[in-house]
């Protein structure tokens, strides 16, 4: 592939993790990679992700732990922009 579209696609997943999680760090990011391949083939292949989790199972509570990490970052990102908290009510005068 050539190196603009990978700047560019990198530059997608790094603001997919930022809107499903809130963060965009290298490690979410990359965390986000490997959640978004499992979900797609746990949801195209169900007999391949259920063999590669019966054969792999310390790997799947792996992906279990990712799954949950990003529900959870998800959920208190939509808690956070539903219930956005106290507006400043510092109007700029002294």
């Amino acid at each position: 592939m050539n190196s603009r579209f990978s700047v560019e696609f990198d530059a997608l997943v790094e603001k997919f993790s930022e809107l499903l999680t809130g963060e965009s760090t290298p490690d979410m990011v990359d965390k986000m990679k490997v959640w978004a391949i499992y979900s797609h083939i746990h949801k195209t292949m169900p007999a391949l992700a259920s063999h590669w989790s019966q054969s792999h199972p310390e790997s799947r509570a792996e992906i279990r732990k990712l799954f949950e990490e990003v529900r959870d970052l998800n959920q208190k990102l939509k808690a956070k922009q539903q219930n956005p908290g106290p507006q400043s009510e510092d109007n700029g005068e002294a």
